[in-house]
């Protein structure tokens, strides 16, 4: 038996209740983990229980207990239960989790008392018993004759039971008679305060379990094992039943906490169009799309959640590896190979504005097995899906959504909060079976081309933008994959450009530091277009600019930009985390939102100039609304400069006077100065004087004679990769011997063989990071600028290592473990590889 034999609406609670953060499982014995027997000295525990309470004992933040009638030693001696299962006997008088009642001798008299007067009781009554434990003793009179157990029962209740001082407990053909005050549902808010459980679990059959049942409320979950009126909110047949609960709650909890089997995140590769991103895993399942924008809610979320968060999978009927997956040349339609199966992915790039069109083409000659589960709000709505005429219908939720498929048989199945779709398909050599999701919309109707026009259509959309590009000689392959990818995160619809296209990929596996990328950083955003502009394309670069005009109009003034923005150029709401899913290989927090946008970054306006400055000269022309545009940025500047800052890394922490920052403001000074005389432009008087005086503050106060470099900020001896700008940027001749010994020391401390670390001091958050490809970037351009080309091509060949089989890039590399981490793919990690290819090509 398999969990889909209990029911629907059990499943979906269990899946709910799994997801809380810290678990407590409890269960009675006899009944619920072993099977009620005539001799309860023979009741042995299922050991599909025994093993599912062991595997949840040892998750995170999980805690198991059984909490039984019998005797404690009895109950360990008994059950055989491993020690990672709190024991809990006579109703909670006896734990085994550091504390026990003390009797006091009161309490000892009433018990040598009531054991006396039992034995009197059930003296000479054939099959009755008693259990003398610690603080209780229970009459049983399961094995006695019917009247004559009864009469026992009836003399306990009317003798002893009525006794000051003793406290009684029913169950199933026993009666216990306590001299402590005690029950099954105060044993367990024990245990629920011991371990600080958020929710809790209880699975019992006696009539002493509603004590615990009756406890429960909220999140928590009750579950009676056999028929009768219950207080528990669901019922199981039989301890089989108990078992395939406790198996699919192991099942969820470990999903959730850890994550299902992750693919390297280099290996996932992106789909795009003018207005949507998508990530494909090696063996053809989507596993990230987010609608009706990147920076929308998932409506598949497998990469942050597993399958039960959202997925679109095709793979072979038989299994089998897939043999390979790569983009079409100069395109970003992406072919995933079997040895006798092809499914080839592209998002229509010219669909409405509303709408996001994913195209799945199937062909070879294998059977291939479909399953289509759709989750919108990061699974947050539950899901039924219809079968209609032409394909499935997605109803319920706030956007509209079908897969036009006709021809296939669906087949639709639930675990009680989601539904399904599965099916197996047939192609031909000459008839490939064709699956187009269309999210935005409910048009089930045929598309007016054909599907080979369609992916004709959409390699042109690409492919004519690649033919214009001016390609290094230097890694040229890689470099037109990386300017393919950052196109690719570029919005045509409003100009806005995505820092990366996932959120909460982590910087550590496990780890907290996992952040929405999916949104337009001033800074990031002009670094990437103007990359574009030095391959050869422009018009990213001037739908970025009426992107920040427009941004600009809605503000006082350049100075309260903040760092970033939605992709349609609005504010993006608080940061928030979706509890709900457990996370890239169960690194959680999953965050929606960015903190950073209520930072303070004075960088920012440098990046803005330079991008204007590149942009001008490829149209050998400075408009005048570029040129306000530059002065406006230098105003900000001129009001701000000496602020302190969070920085280009936005920590976490209160801002500080920062190298790099006061580099980037001498930039926007500095690169406005130069616009003006070039394009025969007014320049305010104070310019100049300006440009002097921010130099004069970084090589001041920047420099650091302990460490014999430009430190990460004036007011510590910490280093930053980013403050290799003070060269980068001209500030400072690289001759100088200052940036030479910068780029000593900034490579002794932070490179560790492949990567180069962003910096080593505390920064507020728990855990670490992987070194991030911008750095190494930066640092193979002060190889150059220094005269160690050497080093340059070997940083540079281990960047290009670090790519993954479809030439995409992440944000970081863990040198350790040699594993690629954070959002994918990383517009600063692509930016870095296409110039250092240009520096090098040009050496």
């Amino acid at each position: 038996m398999t969990a889909e034999a209990l029911p629907a609406e059990l499943r979906r609670a269990i899946v709910q209740i799994a997801r809380t953060p810290r678990l407590l499982v409890a269960c009675d014995y006899d009944g619920t983990l072993a099977p009620i027997t005539l001799n309860p000295d023979e009741a042995r525990p299922l050991p599909e229980s025994v093993g599912a309470l062991r595997s949840l004992a040892g998750l995170h933040e999980t805690t198991t207990a059984v909490i039984s009638g019998r005797a404690l030693r009895d109950l360990a001696t008994l059950s055989r239960l491993p020690s990672e299962v709190n024991l809990v006997g006579s109703h909670g008088s006896e734990f085994d989790i550091g504390f026990i009642h003390a009797l006091d001798e009161k309490a000892r008299e009433l018990h040598r008392r009531l054991e006396a007067e039992l034995e009197q009781l059930v003296l000479d009554v054939p099959g009755v018993s008693l259990e003398v434990k610690p603080a209780s003793i229970a009459v049983h009179v399961r094995r006695a004759e019917h009247e004559a157990g009864r009469r026992v029962l009836a003399a306990v209740h009317n003798g002893p039971s009525t006794w000051e001082g003793v406290s009684t407990t029913d169950g199933k053909e026993v009666v216990e008679l306590a001299v402590v005050q005690t029950d099954k549902g105060r044993a367990l808010d024990i245990l629920r305060h011991q371990v600080g459980a958020t929710a809790a679990i209880f699975l019992g059959d006696d009539v002493t379990d509603e004590k615990a049942f009756a406890r429960l409320s909220g999140p928590d979950l009750g579950i009676k094992v056999g028929d009768g009126e219950t207080l528990a909110g669901y019922h199981v047949p039989d301890t089989v039943d108990v078992a395939l609960v406790l198996a699919f709650m192991l099942e969820e909890r470990r999903n959730w906490l850890y994550g299902e089997s992750a693919p390297p995140i280099e290996r996932l590769s992106m789909l795009a169009n003018e207005r949507s991103v998508a990530l494909l895993t090696p063996d053809a399942k989507l596993t990230w799309l987010c609608h009706p924008g990147p920076d929308a809610p998932a409506v598949f979320a497998d990469l942050l959640g597993g399958e039960g968060a959202g997925h679109f999978s095709i793979k072979p009927h038989r299994n089998g590896l897939p043999l390979g997956q790569r983009y079409l040349p100069n395109t970003m339609t992406v072919e995933t190979r079997w040895s006798r199966l092809l499914v080839t992915d592209y998002l229509e790039p010219e669909s409405p504005q509303h709408r996001t069109d994913l195209v799945r083409v199937i062909s070879g000659e294998a059977v291939a097995s479909v399953k289509f589960a759709p989750r919108p709000e990061f699974g947050g709505v539950p899901v039924k899906l219809e079968i209609v005429e032409g394909g499935v219908r997605v109803l319920g939720t706030s956007e509209p959504f079908v897969l036009y498929s006709p021809g296939v048989e669906w087949t639709i199945t639930s675990d009680g909060l989601h539904d399904t779709a599965s099916a197996l398909v047939q192609p031909t050599p000459t008839q490939p079976v064709v699956l187009e999701l269309r999210c935005g919309t409910t048009d089930l109707g045929p598309h007016e081309l054909s599907e080979v026009e369609r992916r004709d259509r959409a390699g042109r959309y690409w492919s004519e933008w690649t033919s214009k590009l001016r390609l290094p000689t230097v890694q040229t392959d890689l470099v037109l994959r990386s300017a393919l990818t950052l196109r690719g995160l570029v919005n045509t619809d409003t100009g806005g450009v995505l820092a990366a296209a996932t959120s909460s990929l982590p910087e550590e596996i496990g780890g907290v530091r996992n952040w929405d990328y999916r949104y337009c950083w001033i800074r990031d955003a002009a670094m990437t277009v103007r990359e574009l502009v030095h391959l050869g394309s422009i018009e990213e670069a001037e739908g970025y600019l009426r992107w920040l005009h427009g941004v600009l109009a809605t503000l006082a003034g350049p100075e309260r930009l903040h760092p970033l923005y939605t992709l349609a150029g609005s504010v993006i709401g608080a940061e928030a985390v979706i509890e709900s899913l457990p996370g890239y290989a169960g690194s959680r927090p999953v965050r929606v939102g960015n903190l950073a946008n209520h930072q303070v970054q004075l960088d920012v306006f440098g990046p803005v100039v330079e991008l204007v400055g590149t942009l001008a000269a490829a149209r050998s022309d400075l408009r005048d609304e570029d040129w306000q545009l530059v002065r406006a940025m230098a105003e900000a500047v001129t009001r701000r400069w000496n602020e302190p800052d969070h920085g280009i890394w936005e920590e976490r922490h209160v801002p500080r006077h920062r190298v790099y920052s006061r580099v980037m403001c001498w930039v926007t000074i500095d690169r406005a100065i130069k616009l003006g005389e070039q394009y025969g432009r007014e320049i305010p008087g104070n310019w100049q004087g300006l440009r002097e005086e921010i130099k004069h503050d970084v090589l001041t106060h920047g420099w650091n004679d302990e460490v014999q470099a430009f430190t990460t900020a004036y007011d510590g001896t910490d280093l930053d990769a980013a403050s290799l700008f003070v060269g980068l940027t001209g500030l400072i001749d690289p001759a100088d011997e200052r940036f030479q010994q910068t780029v000593t020391a900034i490579e002794a401390e932070l490179r560790s063989g492949s990567t180069v670390y962003r910096y080593r001091r505390d920064d507020g958050l728990p855990g670490g990071e992987g070194g991030f490809h911008i750095c190494a970037a930066w640092l193979i351009e002060a190889y150059l600028l220094t005269g160690r080309r050497t080093e340059a091509q070997e940083l540079f060949d281990q960047i290009v290592a670090a790519a993954g089989p479809t030439g995409l890039l992440p944000e970081q590399y863990d040198p350790i473990a040699e594993r690629s981490l954070g959002n994918h793919p990383q517009a600063y990690s692509h930016i870095g590889l296409i110039r250092c290819a240009n520096l090098l090509a040009a050496r």
